[in-house]
């Protein structure tokens, strides 16, 4: 097949666009290379076009091709609070421009999501949950996913929505917890733990992650909503000092600062539908936690350079009042 990878530059969408490669098809990614986009991360043997999901002309542009997987948003919860114009254009007004060119060939799009659409959380939740998203990112998300599983129903288009818990790997974007508490530990600089740490997240690695989508791009049931979820629950805290010990970094860099605003307390996700299908997670926290410090460990050259310039003024706005008024863990 030749697919079209939406946001195959940044984290996830990346190591997707590896997976199809080594299973012999036929790759074009679109990226509009936003800070979070690297086209250094597109793979060598992928077509690469440089352009935006929220277009119809650019997404035109590609050609034709033969499915969608729609990775293109703006991700951080941070950043949607402190704006969240662009997350609305890219998360909903992308998915509907994708969704409507997925009808319009006739080929399958599988959109990938977020199990922030549930919101807070007390128990595992199914696919048939309601959506209760707690922050403008998930909220976009939420309104993308429901454009899409809306023009299955009007239009019978040919469409799958996967919602993944927190992922995590290789070439994230060092903005993101995992990323940033690593980095932050192997420079000596402070570790901003939210609150009092004890948010629960599901980690779900990159690579199983992938392996999920895949499968639902060739097995997945026409309108199916499928969760991607590790059960590997941790509290941000658990996290953090895992981080500490796996960097060597002093235990007195991390910091308790205020709270984000809206912040839920659990994420958890009921994968038993992908199950069905045959998915299981490879990755256990332990080690795919341990795989990660050591790429970044090894390969500063490529994050040293992204915690500068524009993540640089982000990382002040967003944390240097809160370090003014933090306290020791």
């Amino acid at each position: 097949m030749r697919i079209l990878v939406a946001g195959g530059a940044g984290f996830i969408g990346s190591h997707f666009t590896e997976r199809l490669l080594a299973a012999h098809e036929d790759v074009v990614v679109l990226d509009k290379l936003t800070y979070a986009g690297n086209e250094a991360n597109v793979p060598a043997g992928a077509q690469f076009a440089r352009g935006d999901a929220a277009l119809i002309e650019d997404v035109e542009a590609v050609g034709t091709v033969d499915a969608i997987v729609n990775f293109a948003a703006e991700t951080h919860v941070d950043r949607s609070i402190l704006g969240a114009t662009e997350f609305v254009r890219t998360d909903v007004l992308g998915a509907l421009v994708l969704v409507q060119h997925a009808h319009r060939q006739g080929i399958r799009l599988v959109h990938v999501s977020t199990d922030e659409v549930y919101g807070d959380l007390t128990a595992p939740a199914r696919e048939d949950a309601p959506l209760r998203p707690s922050s403008p990112y998930s909220a976009s998300k939420a309104g993308g996913d429901l454009q899409v599983l809306a023009a299955v129903r009007t239009f019978g288009v040919d469409a799958c929505v996967t919602r993944g818990s927190n992922t995590y790997g290789a070439r994230q974007y060092p903005e993101k917890l995992i990323p940033l508490f690593v980095t932050n530990a192997l420079d000596g600089e402070p570790l901003p733990l939210y609150g009092d740490g004890r948010q629960v997240r599901d980690w779900l690695h990159v690579e199983d992650h992938c392996t999920a989508i895949e499968l639902v791009l060739r097995e997945g049931a026409p309108g199916g909503v499928y969760n991607v979820g590790a059960d590997d629950e941790r509290e941000n805290r658990e996290v953090a000092a895992r981080i500490l010990k796996l960097t060597g970094a002093d235990p007195a860099l991390l910091r308790h600062v205020d709270d984000r605003l809206g912040h839920d307390r659990r994420y958890a996700l009921d994968s038993s539908k992908l199950h069905a299908l045959g998915w299981r997670p490879q990755h256990r926290f332990e080690t795919g936690l341990a795989d990660t410090v050591a790429w970044y460990r090894d390969n500063r050259a490529w994050w040293g350079p992204l915690k500068s310039g524009e993540y640089r003024a982000y990382y002040e706005q967003q944390y240097a009042e809160r370090f003014n008024t933090s306290r020791p863990a």
